[in-house]
């Protein structure tokens, strides 16, 4: 018996060796005849593919419903819709009224903002909202025009064309930059290429954004005084000078800057009432409509028109028209309108998605970065096709929208259904609306765009980056939005580049009687380990780009 084990335990040893000796060849083959990496083609494909198909084990069952999969990693609205219910509806289609009340009359001051008719503001508050809402993964965001981009839509296209001069060839050339805003969206979600947003970093948009607002209430004083001639530039220096030489060689209308006064003060009112009593968020929500709706009827009961008062006048309502003979493919201007589209995409996926994250954090679910990016790509494309320019998430309207109880982007298509009736029925009755209105509505929005507190956090946390905010914010305000966006960028870069060539090194000692390692100059008890340089580089790894800085600064 025992030799009988002896002989089965070494034919065991025998197998357990000769496993070992194919495991070993096998594992040398792998090595020595590695497959080829992917190509590049394989990369994206595979990229856009994770974007599209869920994740998951591939399974027959799955196989047969690979269509389906398809459609619910490209239209969420399938996946939660199944679970909707009545009482969520309740909710959504109260915040989506309280949203509208607040949309119609920003989004025809914002219209006005990006010099376009007030028209295309309501057909941005459309189309867009709807393809969002079965593409989308947010639940709180509020989608339409926002004052920045409405600021750089008419701060770079007039420099191609005059809107003063050939009005319909302006509006084709933002139709076609709304277009190459949505495929760039696009793409950069498809491909997962969203790091490109994080190159405009916090600080950059903080200072950015305080520019901009300062630039565009400057922006307002045109309607808020009845100013008939204006300057294009948007620096704060030649729109002063242009209001000065205005007051003093144009007649100046009084009532046109005391009706807009008047109506930003209840606006302002109710915000802070609002503040106050929680419950009353509804008031605010509504404060603008109710001074759009007031001050017409004041106008037209008064006659003020008449005397000096300006108007909006033209009105064109109806469902949104198709823009897709408008799109400029053959204009000798097109490397310039891509250009814009380029920074509008950029800019407009930085303040959607960080509005997104943010209140997705507080609800307790994770927002996927490039799924938004390619919603939004694709809302932006519909939309150039039906009339519509760069729509993307609003802070100021999501905070309402979260306000007010929204369970899910039903808000939205509620808020798109209403706006579509207001065009249908209601765009007659704005005629008479005095454009201070809608200056005055722009200006009552613009405080949430200067966070003071975060500009001191920063300057706290890292010196740097408040030089790149103060930086943005000093190149909004006396260049361009262009100049302040390049400046923020370029000095980010400059960091970036700083950081790596030149990093923070720190020398580690040990801590007595113990394991641990530490930096010298923070622990001075730390002692050097003999004929051993031991040290930490922060903020970089060690490259080609940092050796030499290293090795000469510690001579090895």
């Amino acid at each position: 018996m025992g030799s009988l084990a002896n002989e089965s335990f070494s034919i065991e040893l025998q197998q357990l060796d000769t496993d070992s000796d194919t495991a070993t060849k096998q594992r040398t083959q792998w090595l020595l005849a590695s497959p080829n990496p992917p190509s590049l083609c394989h990369e994206m494909i595979n990229s856009v593919k994770r974007n599209v198909f869920p994740r998951g084990k591939t399974t027959k069952q799955s196989r047969n419903g690979a269509f389906f999969s398809v459609l619910k990693g490209l239209f969420p609205i399938l996946s939660w819709g199944r679970n909707y219910k009545a009482t969520k509806f309740k909710h959504d289609i109260m915040a989506g009224l309280t949203l509208a009340s607040l949309c119609i009359p920003q989004s025809i001051g914002y219209a006005n903002l990006a010099k376009l008719d007030p028209q295309y503001g309501l057909y941005t508050s459309v189309v867009p909202p709807l393809i969002y809402a079965v593409m989308g993964s947010s639940r709180e965001i509020a989608i339409g025009p926002v004052a920045v981009v409405s600021l750089l839509l008419s701060a770079m296209v007039p420099k191609i064309v005059d809107p003063s001069v050939d009005h319909i060839a302006y509006r084709n050339l933002v139709f076609t930059a709304t277009f190459f805003t949505g495929a760039f969206q696009a793409v950069f979600g498809l491909f997962r290429l969203g790091f490109l947003v994080d190159f405009l970093s916090h600080a950059a948009i903080v200072g950015f954004m305080g520019g901009a607002a300062i630039v565009i209430g400057l922006q307002q004083l045109k309607g808020l005084l009845g100013i008939n001639h204006f300057t294009t530039n948007t620096d704060v220096v030649s729109v002063l000078e242009a209001v000065f030489k205005s007051l003093h060689n144009e007649p100046w209308f009084p009532l046109n800057f005391v009706l807009g006064c008047s109506f930003l003060i209840f606006i302002l009112i109710t915000r802070f009432i609002g503040k106050r009593n929680k419950k009353m968020f509804w008031l605010p929500a509504i404060a603008p409509l109710l001074s759009v709706v007031l001050s017409t009827l004041i106008v037209y009961l008064t006659k003020a028109d008449q005397h000096g008062v300006k108007i909006v006048k033209h009105f064109k309502g109806g469902l949104n028209p198709s823009s897709l003979h408008q799109l400029q493919f053959n204009s000798p201007h097109i490397g310039e309108v891509a250009k814009i589209g380029l920074i509008c995409a950029i800019l407009a996926l930085t303040e959607a998605i960080a509005v997104g994250r943010s209140f997705a954090s507080i609800k307790g679910y994770h927002l996927d970065g490039n799924k938004e990016m390619v919603a939004m790509g694709c809302m932006n494309l519909v939309g150039s096709l039906t009339s519509c320019y760069i729509a993307t998430g609003s802070f100021s309207r999501t905070a309402v929208n979260f306000s007010a109880g929204c369970e899910t982007v039903v808000s939205n298509i509620v808020m798109a259904i209403t706006v579509l009736i207001s065009l249908e029925l209601l765009t007659k009755l704005l005629y008479y609306t005095p454009l201070a209105i809608l200056a005055s509505i722009i200006i009552s929005a613009l405080p949430g765009l200067i966070d003071i507190s975060e500009a001191c956090h920063i300057w706290k946390v890292d010196k740097t980056d408040f030089i790149i905010c103060i930086a943005a914010f000093l190149g909004v305000l006396f260049g361009s939005v262009e100049i302040g966006l390049l400046i923020a960028v370029g000095i980010s870069f400059a960091k970036i580049i700083v950081g790596t060539i030149r990093p923070s090194v720190e020398l580690q000692g040990r801590l007595p009687g113990t394991d641990i390692f530490c930096d010298i100059t923070q622990f001075p008890v730390a002692t050097e380990t003999p004929g051993i340089l031991i040290i930490r580089v922060n903020n970089a790894s060690l490259c080609f780009a940092n050796a030499n800085f290293i090795r000469g600064r510690y001579n090895f």
